[in-house]
């Protein structure tokens, strides 16, 4: 697809949910380079403003900012006004990752809900609004970033395995409802990404386990956008269809020794 025919589905304007670090961060690049215009949404405004003033800087793109904790109940709100002046063809809901690995019963029932609020409650929101409006221009793109751990419960991110499943069905369903008004929809299903909030949850890049290239896995998204319902980034398909295939408890097993490895 060329930037104008991109331009021409996807925009004039993209708000990004999560757009000032890791995947986001190169989402917005990619789509300034496109030529779309950005509203970017994040909660640290350093690294915001900051994601912001190096794709003004190389592309000329508008970018307008919104600091802004997405796990708050007004949170939709908030965005939808910030949106309110211009005609947005794209959005991509990529905040979501877990902050800590803890059991259930170990974290304060105020974090869970956070986490329902920040990966369903807001996206939901958000989608329901925007979505209208691309119907009836019968053209746009909703994009879902999620996780290979919603296809199982995984024991010490339990709630968070739980709103990705929750995304990830989601999503499938908007892809048809949404597909017969001219709007394509995307589940991103990450693997584990070298990010700040990664190495902030304490893991580690510098052994066996490497960790995806942030830019590698907005360049696929973005390419895949039409094809929806469901991508299996950075090359996770073996493992997200064995995944799918499993017995629940031994999928469960598997997330237990993957969420072990990680931590060590």
């Amino acid at each position: 697809m060329s930037e104008n025919d991109f331009v021409e589905r996807y925009g004039p304007w993209a708000v990004v949910v999560g757009g000032s670090e890791g995947v986001g961060s190169a989402f917005a690049d990619r789509l300034a380079r496109q030529g779309l215009k950005l509203l970017l949404v994040a909660r640290k405004p350093g690294p915001l403003q900051q994601t912001a003033a190096d794709v003004r800087r190389k592309y000329g793109a508008e970018v307008r900012t919104l600091s802004l904790d997405v796990a708050t109940p007004d949170a939709a709100a908030k965005i939808i006004a910030a949106a309110e002046t211009f005609e947005t063809g794209l959005l991509i809901c990529n905040a979501g990752a877990d902050s800590s690995f803890k059991y259930f019963l170990d974290r304060p029932l105020e974090e869970s809900e956070r986490m329902v609020m920040l990966n369903v409650l807001t996206p939901m929101r958000l989608a329901r609004h925007f979505a209208a409006a691309m119907s009836e221009r019968r053209r746009g793109g909703l994009i879902f970033c999620s996780s290979l751990a919603g296809l199982a419960g995984t024991p010490g991110n339990g709630v968070y395995s739980a709103v990705k499943a929750f995304i990830d069905t989601f999503a499938e369903m908007a892809w048809f409802e949404l597909g017969k008004q001219g709007i394509d929809v995307l589940c991103a299903l990450f693997p584990l990404v070298r990010t700040p909030a990664m190495e902030r949850l304490g893991l580690k890049f510098d052994g066996e386990i490497k960790g995806a290239d942030p830019g590698d896995i907005a360049d696929e998204t973005l390419a895949n956008i039409d094809r929806g319902p469901v991508l299996h980034a950075g090359g996770t398909t073996e493992r997200g269809m064995r995944l799918r295939t499993l017995p629940r408890d031994k999928a469960v097993l598997t997330m237990v020794g993957v969420a072990d490895s990680v931590q060590e």
